[in-house]
């Protein structure tokens, strides 16, 4: 197959590529570089099957171009992390919103499949456990810039359901806590990412509020294998799907098993909310989905366990956050 990855250099994008490359498709890639790195694709480039853009999907003109040669469009190309969508809320909006109305209109235009990449975030701060794809949303006052990320992407499902009404092919995953090698060390979309540098550069592990907030952390390996599945399975076309593992583990168990694992010797304090993301800043307090409908439709099945995932994403850490 031809396939388009919009955030191909990105973090989930660039496992992506490796994914499609390894089963012999040819690649496009797509990417700003805004947060993904040219180091993560850097051993496909100049290899035939694999062709890169550096640029935006607000490129409508290029975006078509690309759309015409493909067979199938997978867009992962967002604004990510609740910390840059607070600083730049702006930003998030229009590439999140817009950037994915050219994609989806370019696939309409040439009629080609695309999935979506959601989060969920799309739940906002529901109490409702475990999430289900048709459960309603609970955000929080739009004064709070921390929820306009949620409404871009659920704005984002809305356009791609629209276009599905009108018979274009789509399928929609929504990630959970993706983790593995290519974090960025800053952390910006993930709090793994966080600790194994603090914890490999023996500072203090910050663990925001009291630390019992949860969430269910999803090995890379298995958020791929989701992503492609629901590119494949005719059955899951028009429908969304969380990708992700249900096993529940608080903030505060993950530091204490990042810190085990790495052999460090770094505090693990607690720290407030405000301090990182600045005053009014409101939290998930659990975030746990069914996968029942992947299960069922895709056959969508998480297979690595947390500490074998973190020993992997430390190892791989430990290699880049040190030198």
């Amino acid at each position: 197959m031809k396939v388009l990855v919009t955030g191909g250099a990105g973090y989930i994008g660039s496992h992506l590529v490796d994914h499609l490359l390894s089963r012999g498709d040819e690649v496009f890639a797509i990417d700003n570089l805004s947060t993904g790195n040219i180091a993560n694709i850097q051993p496909h480039l100049g290899q035939n099957h694999f062709h890169f853009l550096d640029d935006t999907i607000l490129n409508e003109n290029l975006l078509d171009l690309l759309v015409s040669q493909v067979d199938l469009v997978y867009h992962l190309a967002a604004i990510v992390g609740v910390k840059n969508v607070v600083a730049d809320p702006l930003a998030a909006i229009k590439t999140n919103v817009t950037g994915t109305e050219v994609v989806l209109n370019a696939a309409f235009k040439y009629w080609k499949k695309v999935v979506l990449a959601s989060t969920s975030e799309i739940y906002g701060k529901s109490a409702k456990i475990p999430f289900h794809e048709d459960d309603d949303r609970v955000l929080g006052p739009t004064t709070v810039g921390r929820w306009s990320y949620s409404t871009s992407k659920a704005i984002d499902e809305h356009f791609a359901f629209a276009y599905a009404a009108k018979g274009l092919s789509m399928a929609i995953v929504r990630y959970f806590n993706s983790y593995g090698p290519r974090l960025d060390e800053k952390g910006y979309g993930s709090v793994v990412a966080n600790f194994a540098r603090q914890a490999l550069k023996g500072e203090p592990i910050t663990v925001h509020g009291d630390g019992l907030q949860s969430r269910c952390f999803t090995y890379i390996d298995d958020t791929v294998v989701g992503t492609v599945l629901a590119g494949e399975v005719k059955a899951g076309e028009r429908s969304v799907f969380n990708i992700g593992s249900d096993a529940e583990t608080t903030v505060q168990d993950l530091a204490l098993a990042i810190k085990r694992l790495s052999g460090s010797r770094s505090d693990i304090i607690f720290v407030p909310y405000r301090a990182y993301y600045g005053e009014g800043f409101e939290d998930t307090r659990r975030r746990v989905p069914s996968i029942d409908r992947a299960r069922e439709v895709l056959g969508f099945i998480p297979k690595v366990k947390l500490e074998e995932g973190l020993m992997r994403t430390i190892a791989w850490c430990r290699e880049h956050y040190t030198r």
